[in-house]
């Protein structure tokens, strides 16, 4: 039961004349408790009118899936059962990181009728947004007292990572379908398999002639190549207390997901098997033996419910799940933090044993506002911090020049510009021949 504004507006109206009247003229006005009594009479006839809110049968219809900062809607159905109308208010308790633009609706649901409330959604936050509740206010015809129910109604939408880095693939498959021998300006790299014979035209590399196959046909012709098909590609993500960390107003493990995202998006359109495992002490997600759409559609659906664990990454167990993975050599990035040489120390530990068997790539999410401190030196305190901003720099070059020693690649960047330089960095493996 609940007491709405409106009767508390009626109690004031009628007793503040008494009071004053009867101050005043010593008037035999009728008493503040009569006036009460009746108020409260009206009141409780108003609630007996009230329809009932448990006599609503709930139901929900929800999408599936949203990806994070896009807007969906979702709509709630109210069905009458019982013998009066709900006439009232309609709170819909979802977390506050569904991002519900309103939560309060005004209804009128007939005997017998079905109503629909729709609650439009922008979530702030990846994984499950979960709803269980619904609360319901239902006043009399006068408007004074209220029956209130809460009844339950679950429901849930899977915020998905946004992917925003899929803006840098179609530029990145350009330079595949070069590399891939598609266009006329490929040219050979090292480690690379033959592909077919073609007509010279100007833009070739005179260095790809094939002088046999130009005497057999009287035309200058050259040979084409592409790069090896069918390589194992190991991404591993860091999922420990350092990925907690908001660099640019994005959690490190988000700008991960995305570089995870851009990489297995190209690697699988160039061909190769991506597998995906998120780890700190145990397995948070594993994408495995997916392809083409498949394998996008099940990393967002399994990254999407990943959050940071507040606990220091078993490093020393990774090399473990890359043989789960794999026995042939692979191509191995771990996205990860490289911050202070005590931090990294499980990373550099492990590394020997990933570069003997793999090719190692470790990118890391470097904050920009770090090198923007390092030349602000206006006052005492600028400069301290600094000072402090420098002192991170050498610390990250100090431990990407310990891993490169180790026989690992590194790649660093800031949340932007780190999934297209794994990118890059996967296309200039391939041109290579390493991959």
């Amino acid at each position: 039961m609940a007491v709405s504004g409106r009767f508390v507006l009626l109690v004031a109206l009628g007793a503040v004349p008494i009071v004053l009247f009867g101050q005043l003229y010593g008037l035999a006005l009728p008493s503040l408790g009569w006036w009460l009594a009746l108020v409260v009479v009206l009141g409780i006839v108003d609630l007996i009118a009230a329809g009932s809110p448990r006599a609503l049968a709930l139901e929900r219809a929800l999408p599936a899936r949203v990806r994070l900062g896009e807007t969906t809607a979702g709509e709630l159905y109210l069905t009458n059962t019982g013998r009066r109308p709900v006439n009232g208010t309609v709170r819909d308790a979802w977390q506050p990181s569904a991002g519900a633009l309103t939560t309060r609706f005004a209804v009128r649901v007939p005997r017998g009728e079905r109503r629909m409330v729709t609650v439009v959604l922008r979530p702030f936050r990846r994984g499950e947004r979960r709803v269980e509740e619904v609360g319901i206010r239902s006043f009399g015809p006068l408007g004074l007292w209220a029956r209130q129910a809460t009844l339950r109604a679950p429901g849930r939408i899977r915020v998905l990572p946004p992917f925003t880095s899929r803006k840098h693939l179609p530029s990145r498959l350009a330079r595949l379908r070069e590399l891939d021998g598609r266009t006329s300006i490929m040219i050979r790299g090292q480690g690379t398999e033959f592909d077919s014979l073609r007509e010279y035209v100007r833009g070739h590399d005179v260095r790809s002639i094939d002088w046999r196959a130009t005497a057999r046909h009287n035309d200058v012709v050259v040979r084409t190549w592409r790069p090896e098909r069918d390589r194992r590609v190991v991404i591993v993500i860091d999922s420990g207390r350092t990925s907690a960390a908001r660099i640019d107003n994005e959690p490190r493990l988000d700008t991960a997901f995305e570089a995870a995202l851009l990489l297995s998006a190209l690697a699988t359109r160039a061909g190769d098997r991506v597998d995906v495992i998120a780890y700190d002490r145990r397995v948070r997600a594993r994408v495995k033996g997916a392809t083409g759409a498949a394998l996008l559609s099940g990393l967002v659906d399994a990254l999407a419910p990943v959050d940071p664990e507040l606990l220091e990454t078993d490093w020393a167990a990774i090399p473990a799940q890359v043989r789960q993975v794999t026995n042939q050599r692979a191509l191995v990035v771990l996205l990860t933090s490289l911050e202070t040489p005590g931090s990294s120390r499980g990373l550099l530990a492990v590394l020997p044993q990933l570069t003997q068997r793999h090719l190692v790539l470790v990118a890391s999410v470097t904050d920009p506002e770090t090198f923007a401190r390092v030349s602000r030196r206006s006052d005492r305190e600028e400069t301290y911090t600094a000072a402090a901003a420098e002192r991170a720099l050498l610390d990250v070059a100090r431990v990407a020049a310990a891993a490169r020693q180790q026989g690992a690649d590194v790649v660093t960047g800031a949340p932007a510009d780190l999934p297209p330089a794994v990118a890059d960095r996967y296309l200039a493996l391939k041109a290579a021949g390493r991959l």
